[in-house]
């Protein structure tokens, strides 16, 4: 009763249909992130010399702070030439960005094969799908309470304090 069997007929009805286009949207996200190169051409115009472009180029994780523009000729704009960086560091997000991907690739197989070779186990046992609610309302509960928690005066500190100078010392009265 608890074996494999191959059954495509859930990717008819919405709960399949829906797991499917996420596992294949998913592929995107993560490759188009973490496949993205770029570059951004400046020109540059010194007194007396030809106009040059200067070009920087960048690619995954975005640490765009240590990508230079330097110039290929050391003797460009009379020698005067200094090494610019991009402004940025975008690295955490594109890295999170790309992670969520991957699990939610990873999610999206999982439920696909539990969808399609053990829906017969999960339609016909009444403890598993009370498991996975139970699992599921578990972690919306915890995110929830840390939201709760994160915005509210038990994570942030008071802003009242004498120190930081937001209301005038008290009068000896």
């Amino acid at each position: 009763m608890s074996d494999f069997h191959l059954d495509l007929s859930p990717l008819k009805e919405p709960l399949g249909f829906i797991k499917l286009l996420e596992w294949f949207f998913s592929m995107f996200v993560f490759a188009t992130c973490g496949g993205y190169k770029g570059a951004t051409t400046i020109l540059v115009s010194c007194k007396g010399v030809v106009n040059r472009t200067v070009t920087a180029a960048f690619a995954y994780p975005f640490r765009l702070n240590k990508v230079i523009f330097s110039s290929p000729d050391p003797t460009r704009c009379n020698g005067t030439w200094a090494d610019f960086h991009l402004v940025g560091n975008f690295s955490s997000s594109a890295q999170f960005f790309v992670t969520l991907g991957v699990l939610i690739f990873l999610y999206c197989m999982a439920a696909l094969v539990l969808y399609l070779g053990y829906m017969h186990v999960y339609r016909n046992d009444g403890i598993f799908p009370m498991i996975v609610f139970g699992l599921l309302n578990m972690i919306l509960w915890g995110g929830n309470a840390w939201f709760v928690y994160k915005e509210t005066s038990l994570h942030k500190p008071s802003n009242t304090s004498q120190d930081s100078g937001l209301y005038p010392p008290a009068s000896g009265i």
